[in-house]
């Protein structure tokens, strides 16, 4: 016979601390995303900083079409990260979507849930990494079809950049695109800089190209701004933390500058 187990109600609640942690960023990334939550645990989250990420339906092929076609979910992905509690930033992981959509878009479908949130897209987080440095003429590798880049390549015109090289690599899948070997970026990292350019933007949140930034930047002399080593750079820096990281590449030492 099993013996009864008294019970007893503490006498008075526990106090609560207002936060668990004092900032909070949440993320929306793609369901077939492998790269983003690896990425941002290993630069951006800290005892002071909280990363809470949701998935968003998505479905290859990656093109123009595919893209567009996460617009009506955004508002209620961001709704699902801590649901009616405010967050600090939302980070919308999709470079080729944020032009497609569109930032001002984005930033208007997360604010219908998070209305206090500063919103970061990769493209205007990496627009605002490459002016941070100064550069105006720029060399871009995606790794995408022709289709789905030129998209990019206007964006980045539109914003006053000169391209000088711009090279694709064809894939539409972006579970390929996180499967490319750091040792193939950095190699396609170097045909890609033209020599004339000021710095490289590597495209895609996918692509694992962040891990091996300052290892281009050797190998090139030039600056390099990747997807996710921007939205990280920028992330860090609304929470106010201006801790120099060189070992993730130059980006990781500027202030930042919303452009």
């Amino acid at each position: 016979m099993m013996r009864a187990v008294d019970l007893t109600l503490s006498s008075r609640m526990p106090k609560l601390d207002e936060r668990p942690l004092d900032k909070r960023i949440g993320l929306i990334i793609l369901a077939t995303d492998h790269t983003t939550e690896v990425d941002f645990h290993r630069m951006v989250a800290s005892e002071q900083i909280g990363v809470y990420a949701t998935r968003i339906p998505y479905a290859n092929p990656v093109t123009p079409e595919n893209l567009r076609a996460m617009q009506p979910s955004l508002t209620s992905a961001a709704a699902l990260i801590l649901p009616d509690e405010p967050l600090d930033i939302v980070m919308y992981s999709c470079t080729s979507a944020s032009v497609v959509i569109g930032d001002a878009q984005v930033k208007a479908a997360v604010h219908a849930a998070k209305p206090s949130a500063s919103v970061v897209t990769p493209t205007a987080a990496a627009a605002s990494g490459l002016k941070a440095f100064g550069a105006k003429r720029i060399s871009v590798l995606t790794p995408y079809t022709i289709e789905t880049s030129e998209p990019m390549a206007n964006y980045f015109v539109s914003l006053g950049f000169d391209i000088a090289r711009f090279t694709c690599l064809g894939l539409d899948d972006d579970r390929e695109m996180a499967r490319i070997s750091p040792d193939e970026i950095v190699a396609f990292a170097k045909q890609a800089t033209a020599p004339d350019s000021d710095a490289l933007f590597i495209s895609c949140t996918a692509v694992r190209a962040a891990g091996v930034a300052a290892e281009i930047e050797a190998v090139i002399g030039k600056p390099v701004v990747t997807s996710n080593l921007a939205t990280a750079w920028a992330c860090l820096r609304l929470c106010g933390n201006e801790t120099a990281r060189p070992d993730l590449g130059q980006l990781m030492t500027l202030a930042y500058l919303d452009r």
